[in-house]
């Protein structure tokens, strides 16, 4: 079987653009330096940084454990199989004792392991977490699928008619949308047709509310317009703060999209700046991705090893 050539071509999402605004080193070694670490004969640096951006930290994790769980019960119902919440909430937990070994061992350096975790930097740089820390971690966890359950949302996905159904995080290999010529990876967690038959994109949160937010759902509503061809002004969009407790409505109308294109827009001309060669995706050197300022930034990076900031970062961690 021939191999099939993978490259490195352009293209946007909300966290590429949240990665430049935070740091331009980090995101030139997260999308660029670190390309190619996941082959045998990959040079050491390279791979080293490949494993590091692997790494999550304690609450990506968490929420991480959510939306998995929450995806696996919204296929089982799909599928007309019975859903157990005390079973779901059982396995996510003994899956994170699984996953806190592993990366307690820093196994993710010589053992591969499932599909969406990699590690913890907590582990990595040996930071002090306490345990009182780690165990409001698995809370987060079980405080999330417990509202979930017991929330509007198991009868409104029961009810659904196979036709209501659009996708269920569906994964980076599915969920993409071309924008202004730009590849956009746009995965929602949830998305369906509702009674009224307006389309509705669904994103799940553990944690609080922040600015970015919004951004992102609009991201998905132009995705599920152009996917399923549907008007984009019947999409609604709805964050779910589960461990809040709370829905927020998003506003999909022409001023809102528009001002996100117009973002959209500006973050592409960035990225692009910091090219050599836009046509192949290939980046300028290193010394143009300057580093943060802000080392509380460094302090929760993966990569402040390599780029020469470990030791600062300690001092304000």
């Amino acid at each position: 079987m021939r191999r099939t050539s993978f490259t490195n071509d352009f293209s946007w999402s909300k966290s590429r653009h949240e990665k430049l605004q935070e740091c331009q080193r980090a995101y030139y070694f997260y999308y660029y330096r670190s390309w190619g670490g996941w082959e045998s004969g990959a040079p050491k640096e390279v791979r080293e940084l490949y494993v590091l951006k692997k790494l999550g930290n304690r609450y990506t994790w968490a929420g991480s454990v959510v939306h998995d769980a929450i995806r696996d019960a919204l296929l089982d119902w799909r599928a007309g199989r019975e859903v157990d919440p005390a079973k779901v909430e059982k396995r996510a937990l003994d899956l994170m004792r699984e996953d806190f070994r592993y990366s307690r061992g820093k196994s993710y350096w010589t053992q591969k392991y499932r599909k969406t975790f990699s590690g913890l930097v907590e582990h990595e740089y040996d930071e002090a977490v306490p345990d009182e820390a780690w165990k409001q971690n698995a809370e987060t966890v079980r405080s999330a699928l417990s509202w979930f359950f017991s929330s509007r949302w198991p009868a409104l996905v029961r009810a659904l008619k196979p036709a209501q159904w659009l996708e269920v995080d569906a994964g980076a290999d599915f969920s993409t949308f071309t924008l202004d010529g730009v590849k956009v990876f746009a995965i929602p967690d949830f998305a369906f047709v509702d009674a009224e038959g307006a389309p509705v994109v669904v994103d799940w949160k553990t944690g609080k509310a922040r600015d970015g937010y919004d951004e992102q759902v609009l991201g998905y509503a132009l995705y599920v317009s152009q996917r399923y061809r549907l008007p984009l002004e019947k999409v609604r969009a709805s964050l779910v703060y589960l461990n809040d407790g709370a829905e927020q409505q998003v506003q999909v109308d022409r001023d809102a999209v528009e001002g996100f294109k117009s973002r959209f827009a500006q973050s592409v001309a960035r990225m692009r700046e910091l090219l050599e060669d836009p046509a192949t995706n290939t980046p300028k050197g290193e010394s143009f991705f300057a580093q943060t300022e802000n080392l509380a930034s460094c302090a929760r990076c993966a990569f402040r090893r390599p780029c020469g900031r470990e030791q600062a970062a300690a001092k304000v961690a």
